[in-house]
């Protein structure tokens, strides 16, 4: 089957969450013939200084955003044998960057860990807002759930 999907985009962040979706992405890509992009966005370092206190923020060197694509396409190429498939590093907040970078694909495939309640409210959602403001449909692979004894 060809069409539906051609370009697809995969965040990840180098969690097992971000792993399972990748796996997905590509399986979906094998079924469409598409390709994937895989991107890993790195957060600006904060650097405070001065008094009083200044915080700045500095984008990751040359060479760790070098070092970061190496990481991710070691990881790629060991779950990935069939799809082409290609990394990017992009810096900045994560989502902004994900949803700018969806606008040139067809699907947008990222896992979640499925928070909620207080840990929710206090760290946000990546997913949720990649959700809500991107102009492709996305899909989300939730981790699997932690059955309590």
């Amino acid at each position: 089957m060809r069409g539906l999907f051609r370009r697809i985009l995969a965040a990840h962040d180098f969690s097992r969450h971000a792993d399972r979706a990748l796996v997905a992405a590509l399986a979906i890509a094998r079924r469409h013939g598409a390709t994937v992009t895989v991107l890993h966005v790195a957060s600006p370092i904060a650097l405070p200084a001065g008094f009083p206190p200044v915080v700045t923020y500095r984008p990751p060197s040359a060479a760790a955003r070098a070092e970061l694509a190496k990481r991710l396409d070691r990881r790629v190429r060991r779950l990935n044998r069939r799809v082409q498939a290609t990394v990017r590093i992009a810096v900045g907040d994560a989502y902004d960057r994900i949803v700018a970078a969806g606008r040139g694909h067809d699907l947008i495939v990222l896992g979640t860990q499925g928070l909620s309640g207080v840990p929710h409210l206090v760290i946000g959602s990546v997913a949720e807002k990649v959700v809500r403001h991107a102009t492709v449909p996305v899909l989300t692979v939730r981790a699997p759930s932690r059955r309590r004894r």
